[in-house]
């Protein structure tokens, strides 16, 4: 189980970004805390839990992206 340790002003979907690879899981990373789904922006040093992203192997990049 990955953990990740809040910093001063840390946001749900800036945490998703950093952490998981993108805003679209930041859904996924509160149900993984529901404790803190109350916070908006978090104060430091709150552990949360980092859900399991996966992945699909062949990922196909819209052109923009490539």
């Amino acid at each position: 189980m990955n953990e990740y340790k809040t910093l001063q002003g840390d946001t749900w979907d800036l945490i998703a970004f950093n952490k998981l690879g993108g805003e679209q899981y930041t859904d996924r990373l509160i149900e993984a805390n529901l404790n803190y789904r109350e916070y908006v922006v978090f104060p430091a040093n709150i552990t949360l839990v980092l859900p399991e992203i996966q992945t699909p192997k062949t990922m196909i990049l819209p052109p923009w992206k490539r």
